[in-house]
C-alpha cells in the first residue's frame, strides 16, 4: 500500500528525483536496453536522486518506488512511454496521488521529430531502398490518444524520409500491421519496409519480426548499442519541461552530483 508523503510544497522542496517509469519485459534484451537508457537519463540530468520503475511486467512498481524515494523530494515521473495510453492517462496519476504535489508527471516521449530521425536511421541501416513502401509498425492502444500520437509519429517519419507511410498496428487499434502490409504491396508488389515504432525488444517486436515485410528495423533501443543521443535528449526535455512548468519548481541546473536512491536514506 502507497503511504501518503510527508506533507511539503515545491517551494520547500530542495531536492529534485527523477523516477523513470518504463512498461517492463520479460525480455532480458529488453531489459538490457531499457536499463542502458534509464541510465543515461539519469546521467543526463541535474536531479539529486534516480530511481526507476515498471508500470508492468518487472519491479518495483510505481507506487513502491515512489514511496521509497526520500520524503523531502519533489519527484518527476518521466515515462519512458512512445504514446499517451491508459498507463500514462491512468495507471501514473493514480500512482501520483497519494503524493500531491512533489510527484510531477512528464508527458510521453513521442510524437517528437526527434523520434523521427532515430526511425529514418534505422530505416537506412536495415536496407531500405528510395522506393520500398514504408509502414510504421506500433503497439497500438485502446486509448484514442494513443493511437492518435502513433498517426502522428506517421507523419513526422514522412517528413523526415519524404516518403509516404502507412501506420499498421500490432493490437487493439486498426489497420493492423498485416493489412497496413498488404495494402503497400497490393498494387505493384513494392518491397515494403517496416520501421519498428517500439523502445526495445519484447513480444511486441518479436511479432513484428515474423511479419510479411522485406525489411524490419530494430526498435528504438537494443542492448549492443549505446542510446541515441536523440532519445536521451528528448527525455531530458521532457524532464525539464515538467519541472519548469511546476509552480515554485526549483531550478535542477544549481543541483549538486546526484547519488542513486539506494544511496540515500529514507524515512518509512
Amino acid at each position: 500500500m502507497v503511504k501518503p508523503a510527508a506533507s511539503t510544497t515545491l517551494l520547500e522542496s530542495p531536492m529534485i528525483a527523477i523516477l523513470t517509469v518504463s512498461h517492463g519485459t520479460s525480455d532480458p534484451l529488453g531489459q538490457q536496453a531499457i536499463g542502458a537508457y534509464a541510465e543515461a537519463i539519469h546521467d543526463a540530468v541535474e536531479a539529486d536522486v534516480a530511481a526507476h520503475a515498471f508500470v508492468d511486467v518487472q519491479q518495483p512498481d510505481v507506487p513502491t518506488e515512489l514511496a521509497a524515494l526520500p520524503p523531502e523530494a519533489t519527484i518527476v515521473v518521466v515515462p519512458l512511454l512512445l504514446s499517451r495510453g491508459y498507463h500514462l492517462g491512468h495507471d501514473l496519476p493514480l500512482a501520483a496521488a497519494p503524493f500531491g504535489e512533489r510527484v510531477i508527471l512528464a508527458d510521453a516521449l513521442g510524437p517528437d521529430h526527434r523520434i523521427a530521425q532515430v526511425l529514418r536511421r534505422r530505416l537506412r541501416e536495415a536496407g531500405a531502398e528510395p522506393d520500398d513502401r514504408l509502414v510504421l509498425a506500433a503497439a497500438g492502444s485502446s486509448d484514442s490518444a494513443g493511437v492518435e500520437d502513433a498517426l502522428r509519429t506517421g507523419l513526422l517519419l514522412e517528413a523526415a524520409t519524404r516518403h509516404p507511410v502507412t501506420v499498421g498496428f500490432l493490437s487493439a487499434a486498426a489497420p493492423r500491421l498485416h493489412e497496413a502490409i498488404a495494402r503497400n504491396r497490393a498494387n505493384d508488389g513494392a518491397r515494403v519496409a517496416v520501421a519498428s515504432y517500439l523502445l526495445a525488444p519484447g513480444y511486441f517486436h518479436d511479432r513484428t519480426r515474423t511479419c510479411a515485410a522485406d525489411i524490419v528495423t530494430v526498435p528504438l533501443l537494443t542492448p549492443d548499442m549505446p542510446p541515441a543521443p536523440e532519445l536521451i535528449a528528448v527525455a531530458r526535455d521532457r524532464y525539464s519541461t515538467a519541472l519548469s512548468a511546476s509552480p515554485g519548481s526549483t531550478s535542477a541546473a544549481t543541483r549538486g552530483p546526484r547519488t542513486n536512491a539506494t544511496d540515500v536514506a529514507t524515512t518509512p
